[in-house]
């Protein structure tokens, strides 16, 4: 018979080999007392936590978290294109709705042609029209699944769809294109963990 402290050795080591099988990235990761899932399902495929990290506002104030979510074996330089992907925005600051689609403006126009932006100015229009104002905690969700769209949600709760891979390329290219709206964010996100 087994005696209850070889029982409870066993029991130790067998919860320390459990541990220890789990893939590298299996627990969520936090950024500021911001935690993240590993991963998540907005579709037939999971999306994977890549990185999180926080936005500075003028170096001194934390204005928000970000976590971006995409498939296995899509590679950063592939972010952009046709290819489910999800950035998440925790606020820790309150942000007027109105004042979104004045913050996004100016990297939209140094990310797109005139002729671009013009191709895209209903859909842009559309989405800045839905955002509410937040308050420190709220979380806006951008899920793009091909084929349906840009998914804009406020705590979980969907407020819009916005169609077109073109859309998607240029609305995640506020925080992760060629001119981001904030490089060490885009850097940290881009990177993985």
């Amino acid at each position: 018979m087994i005696s209850r402290k070889t029982n409870h050795i066993i029991s130790v080591i067998s919860l320390l080999i459990a541990l220890a099988s789990l893939p590298p990235h299996a627990h969520a990761l936090t950024v500021e007392n911001v935690t993240f899932a590993d991963s998540i399902q907005p579709g037939p495929a999971a999306l994977k936590l890549h990185n999180a990290a926080l936005l500075r506002y003028l170096k001194f104030i934390k204005a928000y978290v970000a976590a971006l979510y995409l498939p296995e074996g899509v590679t950063p330089d592939k972010v952009l294109s046709d290819v489910p992907k999800r950035l998440e925005l925790h606020y820790l600051v309150s942000i007027k709705g109105p004042d979104f689609g004045k913050g996004a403006e100016p990297t939209l126009e140094l990310n797109q042609t005139p002729a671009e932006l013009a191709r895209l100015r209903s859909r842009i229009d559309r989405i800045n029209s839905i955002y509410r104002d937040v308050k420190a905690g709220d979380r806006y969700a951008l899920t793009y699944l091909p084929g349906r769209g840009t998914e804009l949600a406020l705590n979980g709760t969907p407020l819009t769809v916005i169609e077109g891979a073109d859309f998607a390329a240029a609305y995640f290219g506020i925080w992760l294109g060629k001119t981001a709206i904030d490089d060490k964010l885009k850097r940290d996100l881009l990177k993985g963990r």
